[in-house]
């Protein structure tokens, strides 16, 4: 087994990155910490996280979710939907207005939501569904659906990958949603500084003073967005453990992922604030696989794989056994809505040699397996050295490339074959926002879509998913994400890896932090030291 110890022993020999030096000024920005470099901009065509908590500074939503998991309009006046709930009204509240001083208009909004609908998992079938999608007036638009579809305006509050933000008509009817977007514009508190911005480092911005917040105090992503801080910093510190010396040191304010290491000192300090979401904010580790090139087209291959994805000493190994739970088999994820282990059992106790059985059965002659091991990450790096580790025992052709997350996230939306940079296994991180709705979920809702990097398509998975989509009633919702369940583990379309909590850290002093389980950097602001 490898443990913790040897984890962080092979890290250090990763990574030897040096220290960031953060910039002083009279007033001090807010920084904070997030787990892997920006490289990419655009949250439609990124699929990656900190991408997500970027756009959240600088665009905004039309409906959000509150910390109960409720939706409510955000941008959205509010709307009306006709009795057999095919056609919708939607209005804008006044006072919205984009960074460059242009008004947010329906047509902002028909032209973000239709390239949104091109490459989101929930977007897409939204948009199969939809007869029309139109502006009838500058600040109102219809959606009229051609059959039922069941959740439009959780569609619309979508939490994470891919949000559907709002940005200028030109710009999005401009862009296909794979390439990124050239400019930066959007609507929400903070104003992006690209002049200032280190790709992969550091990013930033200002308080935004045209944006006109809701009355509602701030709830989750809902409410009032007030920017209480007049500069934000968003910061790269590939050295994992400076970043928990840099908060505790005061020299920056949060951190996305608190060190696992460093979990008990920071309890112990009284000015530092451990998150205690959970939830939906709880995390699954699994492992993307690129389903269009052997030896991953085949499924017997894949289950392999799951075999070698024992939740407990992957938990063990990146620190999470105190706050994890290994037992939970579940590809919607344990303690949600729709969490079901319904032909779970297959994965329930993963074995090596079971593992080597089905290479054997399926053939497989040593093909080379190039696996991408982001080594800056603190979640990903302990777990890909456990991922490779259990794959070369099983008798996987390993070849290890190791590099840091913002150039395996380019290469990663690529389908080049191996021999040209393409690769075949990659460890990732989702959050129950993510996971836990089987329509944007990374293991079913992308069927058949061919628009992100896993790339899988399994048919006796389509018609279930349709039903899903047009129902409404909870239990039936239920009974068909069981089904949905069985259909993933089976054909091991995204092997989950272990479920855990991984929790943010701030400074004591910061009054008004929301604890959701991603950073929400509005409502902040500094008050008297803790200590």
């Amino acid at each position: 087994m490898l443990t913790r110890r040897h984890g962080i022993a092979a890290a250090a020999g990763l990574i030897a990155a040096p220290t960031i030096a953060l910039p002083q000024s009279r007033e001090r920005a807010f920084r904070f910490v997030v787990n892997v470099g920006l490289q990419n901009l655009d949250p439609i065509s990124s699929p990656s996280f900190v991408t997500r908590n970027f756009a959240y500074l600088v665009y905004d939503t039309l409906v959000s979710m509150d910390m109960q998991g409720r939706f409510k309009p955000q941008m959205l006046q509010g709307w009306e939907v006709s009795a057999d709930k095919l056609t919708w009204n939607f209005r804008l509240r006044p006072g919205l207005a984009f960074h460059d001083g242009a008004a947010v208009t329906a047509e902002d909004v028909v032209a973000s939501l239709k390239r949104w609908g091109n490459r989101d998992s929930i977007g897409r079938r939204l948009m199969a569904a939809t007869a029309e999608l139109v502006a009838t007036g500058a600040d109102a638009f219809t959606l009229r659906l051609a059959r039922p579809y069941g959740g439009v305006i959780e569609a619309f509050g979508k939490p994470s990958v891919h949000v559907p933000f709002i940005m200028p008509a030109r710009i999005a009817n401009a862009t296909p949603p794979t390439q990124q977007v050239r400019e930066i514009i959007g609507s929400g508190p903070f104003v992006f500084l690209r002049d200032e911005w280190v790709p992969g480092e550091r990013a930033f911005f200002r308080r935004n003073e045209r944006y006109v917040a809701r009355d509602e105090a701030a709830d989750g992503l809902s409410g009032g967005k007030l920017a209480k801080v007049e500069r934000v910093e968003m910061i790269t510190m590939p050295d994992i453990s400076m970043r928990a010396l840099s908060l505790q040191q005061n020299e920056v304010d949060y951190l996305e992922y608190a060190p696992v290491d460093n979990l008990p000192r920071m309890r112990a300090n009284r000015n530092i604030v451990i998150s205690q979401a959970s939830g939906q904010a709880e995390m699954m580790y699994a492992v993307s696989i690129n389903h269009h090139q052997a030896p991953f087209n085949n499924v017997l291959v894949r289950r392999a794989l799951q075999q070698c994805l024992d939740r407990g000493e992957i938990l063990a190994a990146t620190g999470f056994a105190e706050i994890g739970r290994p037992e939970c088999a579940a590809m919607l994820m344990c303690g949600t809505t729709l969490s079901s282990t319904l032909g779970s059992e297959a994965i329930a106790t993963p074995s090596l040699e079971r593992a080597r059985a089905l290479l054997r059965e399926a053939g497989y002659n040593n093909e080379r397996v190039v696996l991408m091991h982001p080594t800056d990450s603190a979640l990903l790096n302990p777990f890909g050295l456990v991922l490779i580790d259990r794959m070369k025992r099983a008798g996987f052709n390993v070849d290890v490339q190791a590099s840091d997350w913002s150039s395996i996230a380019q290469r990663w939306v690529q389908r080049a074959p191996l021999d040209r940079g393409g690769w075949s296994v990659l460890p990732v991180v989702y959050t129950g926002f993510d996971m836990a709705d089987p329509l944007s979920n990374m293991g079913i809702g992308f069927n058949c879509t061919d628009n992100q990097p896993w790339g899988y398509c399994e048919a006796s998975m389509t018609p279930i998913l349709e039903r899903f989509e047009a129902e409404s009633d909870p239990e039936r919702r239920r009974a068909l994400a069981a089904e949905l369940n069985r259909e993933a583990v089976a054909q091991a379309t995204f092997p989950i890896a272990g479920q855990f909590r991984a929790p943010a850290a701030w400074r004591a002093e910061l009054r008004g932090v929301i604890d959701f389980g991603f950073p929400v950097i509005w409502n902040i602001e500094r008050g008297g030291r803790a200590g």
